[in-house]
């Protein structure tokens, strides 16, 4: 069986983290819609299943696309406000990068279980993710739950806590490999 290996960027698919808020004031903030936009995945293929798939993240990327709720709509220079504490919480200078690798792979009744290790804030946990795939594995979609906490990253807050960014967030990728 042939083994080929391919690149994926963003120009591949979009690779989105969803917020959402907590405390006592939590509807005066906003969910925010975060885009990553650099990034790489490796993925050998033996055959027509990948086989170990590695994924790097530049944290500095980190877009705010949107802001759902909230007293009132999320202007551009909030937008710049939530990067910025966003790239504070994830000590983005230090740690730069979010890394995913997995070389356990299984194929599942819609696409494929990549189990494997996260590493968020310079702390590796196992992760798993599904991926569901269509159109014989070119379009590939998922979602996955990922605690803040459990890498280190103490989530934003403010007004002494009574408004802050959920500790659980939405991590959520669409995309389409050419095979």
């Amino acid at each position: 069986m042939s083994q080929t290996t391919q690149t994926l960027d963003a120009a591949s698919g979009d690779l989105q983290v969803i917020t959402g808020t907590a405390g006592p004031a939590a509807k005066m903030g906003h969910r925010l819609t975060l885009a990553m936009r650099s990034w790489q995945a490796t993925v050998q293929w033996k055959g027509k299943s990948p086989a170990a798939v590695e994924l790097t993240v530049a944290v500095d990327s980190l877009q705010v696309l949107s802001g759902e709720g909230g007293v009132t709509p999320l202007t551009a220079p909030e937008k710049a406000v939530a990067r910025s504490n966003a790239l504070k919480s994830l000590d983005a200078r230090k740690f730069p990068t979010i890394r995913f690798s997995s070389e356990q792979i299984s194929k599942t009744a819609d696409g494929y279980r990549l189990e494997g290790m996260l590493e968020i804030h310079g702390t590796s946990r196992p992760q798993t993710v599904d991926v569901t795939a269509e159109d014989d594995a070119t379009r590939l979609a998922t979602e996955v739950a990922v605690r803040q906490s459990d890498f280190g990253v103490k989530p934003y807050s403010l007004m002494m806590g009574a408004l802050k960014v959920a500790d659980e967030v939405t991590v959520r990728f669409n995309g389409t490999v050419s095979r």
